[in-house]
């Protein structure tokens, strides 16, 4: 009995942000989107468990809830990393050698084929079809922030500066 009080408390824990979410938005289905995205904030992506349970909580169906989840690339079904690196491979990068660029990071991340997102959750990399600006191609958005005229050294030597970063922020709370 112990132990499912423990599991019932875990998943109240694990569901109060979306609650706040859902009671700031009225549980309002036509609130749908901006829903997802702050539960995506919160989270970092939309789990199955999350998109059942927004949709039981505004009355739609889970494959609505789901449709829309897979209709907007903005949305994730799967777990990202802290960092969010985002590629570009538009037509201006890609002649500009982005695929150089994505195969450094990737071998920089250690990141095997067909995955996105280290194992320690750190970092996640996507290719992106374009981030509008193509006069910085080829172009990396490392956490919102634009980083143009790239190349595999620069790539690398942002990573490393994310790391350096972790690392001293690990070191500022000890």
């Amino acid at each position: 009995m112990q132990e499912t009080i423990e599991k019932t408390k875990a998943t109240v824990d694990y569901f109060a942000e979306v609650n706040r979410i859902l009671e700031k938005h009225q549980f309002s289905a036509a609130k749908l989107i901006p829903i997802l995205q702050e539960v995506q904030a919160a989270y970092k992506y939309l789990s199955k468990d999350m998109i059942s349970y927004v949709a039981t909580s505004i009355g739609v169906p889970p494959s609505r809830v789901y449709g829309v989840a897979t209709f907007y690339a903005h949305f994730s079904l799967e777990p990202k990393g802290k960092h969010i690196i985002r590629l570009c491979d538009g037509t201006a990068c890609h002649v500009r050698r982005s695929e150089e660029i994505t195969q450094a990071l990737r071998k920089e991340l250690g990141l095997q084929e067909g995955r996105n997102t280290t194992e320690d959750m750190m970092f996640t990399l996507e290719t992106v079809a374009c981030l509008g600006a193509c006069s910085l191609s080829p172009a990396v958005v490392a956490d919102g922030m634009v980083h143009g005229s790239m190349t595999p050294a620069t790539a690398r030597a942002l990573i490393e500066d994310i790391r350096m970063s972790e690392e001293a922020c690990r070191h500022e709370y000890e």
